[in-house]
């Protein structure tokens, strides 16, 4: 695709009236043309970016901006004053609950993520429109502020997408939904990954949400009305976070010294991570997900519709094996509650430009088998010649080396800009560069590869949620109402 390097253009409210700017919007449109052309069809007119302040550590390297879109998504956006030509547009993590879009988030992700700004890309995030499930709404309120960004400012020489974590499957999505062969994106950077889909990608939580019950009982207590546990929480419940850390605490000990915990609490404790295989430093994390987060996906997103199964999962690690399975809750998923969910957040490989992944072989929240089962995804769909995937030695979820960061960017660049694809050790080699200027290590396992998905979440054999899907099934999907999960 044709580019070219535009000179920065200075936001609407600080530019002359329309008319004497038509001209020029003339010769803009036919530019945009192409990228417009696979844009969310739900557009009206956004609100245009105002100037605000910038986190304190880019306030004297760039000029920044806030607004809303039209869906109500609150963005920001960053524009170095040595501008490379080049937009970086990030798909956060979470998901955050909430039913509005949350103003700070997108602040807060800037200032996270400033490193792209230091490098000379300017940077431009959306909170979405909303807080609670919904990759495909997520990937659309991406784009928005994409095409919102281009409206200002022009088209960037290129442009990338990155997503951390749960933004990971939001970013994987944007690149198969808008980024095909002359979209307007030219790489993805994917970081920590929840790359597995929605519809297999949550079943270690399921078994934790089962097992915890099993030896807790206190999730519901037994005087409390009872709910079946794939509704993570029932619909009208003020069970909030910390009573719900009160809770976990009460039958595990978790956050007392060893040597404090009762014998019961620590045999609980160890029976449930050994189980489940969840780190102790992440197991609350991963209950508030299973709690929560399933409530809003089962009763916000599905109507109340099961897409989670354990049917057929036979669970060991324990004290006594033959007693939890015997006494673990079952349940089987509804197989329009998963085609739903799979719609939404499985992924198809339907890649068309270059991905890079970075993932930490230690993250005790989104697992690095994630990662083997997006190469096998790309691989089934025969486009894993677009995939190159980078691991390291560190132990973190949320953030990982800045020199890291700084030299993914830079190698996702370069692979872009000459078409030689890097290798593991190349992207290594690289980063050193970067921890000159950053001091933050390098940490790189360029052998590494992980172990299949199933190796470290058990399969449902016999169930019915269902590995990625297919391009033909989701084209399929997508013309049938009602199909996904509603913005």
């Amino acid at each position: 695709m044709n580019r070219f390097r535009p000179a920065l253009r200075l936001p609407r409210s600080l530019r002359p009236p329309r008319a004497r700017r038509r001209a020029l919007g003339l010769c803009l449109a036919g530019v945009l043309a192409g990228t417009l052309a696979q844009a969310p069809a739900a557009q009206a007119r956004s609100a245009p970016p105002e100037p605000a302040p910038c986190p304190a550590g880019l306030a004297d390297n760039a000029t920044c901006y806030t607004g809303t879109d039209a869906n109500g998504a609150h963005y920001a956006i960053a524009v170095p004053k040595r501008w490379n030509g080049s937009l970086v547009v990030h798909a956060h993590g979470g998901p955050d609950l909430g039913d509005a879009s949350d103003p700070a988030r997108s602040v807060e992700d800037l200032e996270r993520w400033q490193v792209v700004v230091d490098q000379g890309y300017a940077w431009a995030g959306s909170s979405y429109r909303r807080g609670g499930y919904g990759t495909r709404m997520a990937a659309a309120d991406t784009e928005s502020v994409r095409r919102l960004f281009v409206e200002e400012f022009g088209r960037p020489l290129r442009t990338y997408v990155h997503g951390q974590s749960w933004g990971g499957d939001v970013a994987a999505k944007v690149v198969e939904t808008y980024a095909g062969p002359h979209g307007p994106y030219d790489g993805a950077l994917l970081t920590n990954g929840v790359l597995a889909g929605g519809s297999r990608g949550y079943d270690y939580r399921v078994d934790l949400r089962v097992v915890y019950q099993y030896y807790c009982a206190n999730l519901p207590r037994p005087e409390e009305p009872r709910y079946p546990l794939w509704q993570g929480l029932r619909r009208d419940s003020t069970l909030t976070t910390a009573g719900l850390r009160a809770r976990l605490q009460e039958c595990t000990g978790l956050a007392s010294p060893p040597g404090e915990r009762t014998a019961l609490q620590q045999r609980n404790l160890d029976d449930i991570l050994n189980v489940t295989g969840i780190p102790e430093r992440t197991l609350e994390s991963h209950l508030r997900f299973s709690v929560f987060t399933f409530r809003d996906i089962v009763h916000g997103r599905l109507g109340g519709r099961n897409p989670f199964s354990n049917r057929s999962v036979r669970y060991s690690g324990s004290h006594d094996d033959k007693a939890l399975n015997a006494g673990v809750e079952r349940f089987t998923a509804d197989p329009a509650a998963v085609r739903d969910l799979s719609y939404d957040s499985d992924l198809t490989g339907r890649v068309a430009i270059p991905v890079l992944t970075l993932h930490a072989k230690d993250d005790p929240t989104a697992f690095v088998e994630h990662e083997a089962a997006y190469r096998d995804t790309l691989r089934g769909a025969h486009r894993d010649r677009y995939l190159v995937q980078t691991f390291t030695d560190e132990h973190e979820h949320s953030g990982l080396s800045t020199s890291e960061y700084a030299g993914s960017l830079a190698a996702l660049d370069r692979w872009v800009r000459t078409g030689q694809r890097p290798t593991p050790r190349s992207v290594a080699a690289s980063c050193a560069a970067f921890d000159r200027a950053y001091a933050t290590g390098c940490f790189y396992d360029v052998g590494y590869r992980p172990a299949s998905y199933a190796s470290r979440v058990r399969p449902r054999p016999g169930g019915t949620t269902w590995p990625a899907m297919t391009a033909a099934r989701e084209k399929a999907w997508s013309r049938v109402p009602g199909v996904g999960i509603a913005p």
